[in-house]
């Protein structure tokens, strides 16, 4: 059967050994619904540029273009705009059947951290095939912001999947007309022949206030920040690092090139339980834009009445007008070998972003 492993089997794969770790342990908190949460070890490589290792290890790679060298086990500050790897403390114990992806965790996308996943011999970011054995390593790049991270610290997660997971259109179309996946902001659900199915559920930027985007309706990265530390919750002031959007007039606004922006899906989305998610680019021909760096949804994310999608937006090359509800990007649905025994929002996990509105990451104080 194709799917997605969910939590018992990930549960199953550590009690295996198939997935271990360096000290500390893989703790029961890194297992999400679909996926496992990744942690930086305790030494991060300062390198000239990003790199494929193709035909080389890792390591090799890193003896050729690293910089210099910095211990993180009590923290360390990733300066903006410079490239840096680490490795995780995550292995690949045992060969298993299945690919692994990865993509950053929701908290990592909006703080504009570019993260990518690398694997020993492996000639794709993101990805390792299956049966493959080895270290794990990440690489990171802080777009917007200074940031302090240290050993322990989570900023990917990795999901695996046997054969191929991904929904046709139709079988989308008939998970549909069971149950609807998008609603409007007072909870309706938004009728099947109204939703736009193309390779994936496509999806609008909200530019205008609703019951959930009550106050701004985006914010923008400040040029200049203090440093964000990335082990405090609930800690920093927005404003220090990013600039409230108001309500533009007609509901659209010119967003403008290598500029940051944090915007609001205009739909709810609600992913059943038996599906996971996962956020990706619309169409190059709607402009230069990337919307998502950090797009993978759990069974269960959006409850009944589905939560906002957020969206990580950094235009390309030139000014961009946006619209309110303009297709801006689209969700490719995935079936899971069986429901997961635990679910986004389950009173059992941390899930940060459920019923969230417009919402910037977990590390700043309320916002407006």
């Amino acid at each position: 059967m194709d799917g997605i492993l969910v939590y018992q089997h990930i549960r199953a794969l550590l009690e295996d050994g198939a997935l271990a770790s360096c000290n500390p342990a893989i703790a029961p908190a890194q297992v999400q619904p679909a996926s496992l949460d990744l942690r930086i070890a305790t030494r991060g490589y300062r390198v000239r540029s990003g790199f494929l290792p193709e035909n080389a290890t890792v390591a090799d790679r890193l003896e050729e273009s690293t910089l210099y060298t910095f211990d993180v086990t009590d923290g360390h500050v990733l300066e903006k705009g410079h490239c840096y790897v680490f490795p995780l403390l995550e292995h690949v114990e045992k060969p298993l059947p299945y690919t692994i992806r990865a993509n950053p965790k929701s908290s990592t996308g909006r703080l504009d951290l570019f993260t990518r996943l690398l694997a020993d011999h492996c000639g794709r970011f993101e990805q390792a095939p299956p049966e493959y054995t080895g270290p794990l390593y990440l690489e990171v790049v802080p777009r917007s912001f200074p940031v302090r991270l240290q050993t322990g610290t989570s900023l990917s997660q990795i999901r695996f999947a046997a054969g191929n997971a991904m929904l046709t259109d139709d079988e989308l179309r008939a998970e549909y007309e069971r149950e609807p996946l998008l609603f409007r902001d007072d909870g309706s659900p938004i009728p099947v022949d109204e939703a736009k199915i193309d390779d994936g559920l496509c999806m609008g930027v909200a530019l205008k206030r609703d019951k959930d985007v009550t106050g701004a309706v985006g914010y923008q990265a400040r040029k200049y920040s203090a440093v964000l530390d990335m082990s405090e919750t609930d800690a920093h002031d927005w404003f220090e690092f990013f600039d409230a959007i108001e309500e533009p007039k007609r509901g659209r606004m010119i967003v403008e090139p290598e500029e940051f922006y944090i915007f609001a899906s205009k739909e709810r989305i609600r992913v059943p339980r038996h599906l996971a998610a996962e956020m990706t680019a619309y169409d190059v021909g709607i402009g230069e834009l990337r919307t998502n760096y950090a797009g993978f949804f759990d069974n269960g994310f959006g409850g009944s009445t589905g939560t906002r999608a957020v969206l990580e937006v950094r235009p390309h090359d030139v000014p961009f007008l946006v619209e309110d509800g303009q297709v801006f990007f689209k969700l490719q649905f995935f079936r899971t070998l069986e429901d997961p025994d635990v679910a986004y929002g389950d009173a059992r996990l941390e899930s940060h972003y459920q019923g969230q509105g417009l919402r910037l990451s977990k590390h700043f104080r309320a916002t407006p």
